[in-house]
């Protein structure tokens, strides 16, 4: 977090919310099944863009999908961490990855038997057993220690900083993992964790496993379309009065431009992550369709909550009800599971024909 610091949005539950701040991400997992056809990813996802009141399918199970073949790590190694040190792995008998996307980065190559914990942001049905080592977004170092771990994957965004210190200072390796902001992320955090795991061989299948995925979604994109949906990315917290804007440093840009979108908020020149909601920037975004994580439409009462708040209804999104919605949990995980987020994107936003 660089300063000044404003005070940050705190999440009104405990199910891996990310909670952004005016900052460049604090704690953000982004930043989350193979691509089914595109009839099938609605489901993967969850939600559309169509009008309060329309049935939409069940969402499909919140899963990872693992590589076929469990690898063998091949220990030790070293390998350079984001906050500049060198670390040394001699072991992956017990890892904690402190985000839900590094967590479910380690579970997609094979190794999800080896992790012992997660943070509120690991949400997906493999690692709901495990126990949570954070009390809300923060890191408990007495929670990690008493795990006994060999191994501690964190990110640049993971706090406090005092924590990881006192996790360093018992002599477990902490790799440090730079937080993910667009698809050009994604090869880099699977190669990263697969490196430090001793994996590197089943990195680099996920590697491509990932990306004939996300080419295979991209795909769907229809060529012949005249002017390309504006999207207006927002955060809400209803309970905690969060209504906020995203900015060009979101993290949801890359994602809406793969899917042949607008980001309204960096179009419109908002440098921040995220801002207030007022009515003159939703006016001056003018969004065809708001994106949404399912929690915080929830949190505000669905689409007829949403419409309330001040200059949504004004909006040409406001005024179709056309609301785009993906789990909190993957949104901006920016990992194995982007391409079902991205198939759900493309789905909403241009229908199944």
């Amino acid at each position: 977090m660089k300063t000044p610091r404003s005070p940050e949005p705190q999440s009104d539950d405990q199910d891996g919310a990310f909670v952004p701040t005016p900052a460049a991400s604090h704690r953000f997992p982004r930043l989350a099944v193979a691509v089914a056809a595109l009839a099938l990813a609605l489901t993967a996802c969850g939600g559309t863009a169509t009008p309060s009141g329309s049935s939409a399918p069940a969402p499909a199970p919140d899963r990872v999908e693992p590589l076929a073949t469990t690898p063998r790590p091949a220990l030790p190694v070293t390998v350079a961490s984001a906050d500049g040190t060198q670390v040394t792995v001699t072991s992956a008998d017990r890892v904690i990855p402190l985000t839900g996307s590094l967590n479910e980065i380690v579970h997609t190559l094979g190794l999800g038997e080896q992790v012992v914990a997660r943070d509120i942001t690991a949400t997906f049905e493999q690692a709901a057993a495990l126990p949570v080592v954070t009390r809300g977004h923060d890191v408990s170092a007495e929670s990690v220690l008493s795990l006994r771990p060999t191994l501690v994957l964190a990110e640049t965004t993971t706090g406090p900083a005092e924590a990881i210190q006192q996790i360093r200072d018992a002599g477990i390796p902490v790799l440090v993992v730079a937080p993910a902001k667009g698809l050009d992320d994604v090869p880099k955090r699977i190669d990263t964790v697969a490196a430090a795991l001793g994996v590197e061989d089943a990195g680099a299948q996920l590697n491509q496993r990932t990306a004939d995925r996300i080419a295979a979604a991209r795909r769907n994109v229809p060529a012949a379309t005249a002017e390309h949906p504006r999207v207006a990315f927002l955060y809400l917290r209803g309970t905690a009065s969060v209504y906020l804007l995203g900015g060009s440093d979101s993290g949801a840009a890359s994602l809406l431009e793969a899917a042949g979108a607008v980001d309204t908020g960096k179009e419109s020149g908002l440098g921040k992550d995220f801002t207030p909601i007022t009515s003159e920037a939703l006016a001056a975004a003018a969004p065809d369709a708001i994106l949404v994580m399912s929690k915080g439409l929830e949190s505000v009462g669905g689409i007829d909550g949403l419409v309330k708040i001040p200059g949504v209804a004004q909006t040409p999104a406001g005024m179709d009800r056309r609301v785009v919605t993906v789990d909190d949990g993957v949104l901006l995980n920016y990992g194995p599971r982007t391409d079902q987020v991205l198939s759900s994107l493309i789905t909403q936003l241009y229908g199944k024909g």
